[in-house]
């Protein structure tokens, strides 16, 4: 299955279902972590590219079917 075009919103909401929370927000890119050393940063832009999105979801320890079952 293939990534679909989302923005930042749909990516934070998905991780939050994971565990994931935002920390803190250094200029335009929110920082998230889990509490157990996982963290990445999501720019807050409107479209997210593919490989952008791919590097989120792997610094966040997910497959890409784990999370598009989040979203």
């Amino acid at each position: 299955m293939s990534l679909p075009i989302i923005g930042w919103k749909q990516v934070l909401k998905a991780l939050k279902k994971r565990g994931f929370y935002a920390v803190r927000q250094s200029g335009s890119h929110i920082i998230v972590e889990n509490g157990k050393g996982l963290w990445t940063s999501i720019p807050r832009k409107d479209e997210l590219g593919k490989g952008l999105l791919l590097q989120i979801i792997a610094d966040c320890g997910l497959t890409k079917n784990e999370f598009l079952k989040l979203l």
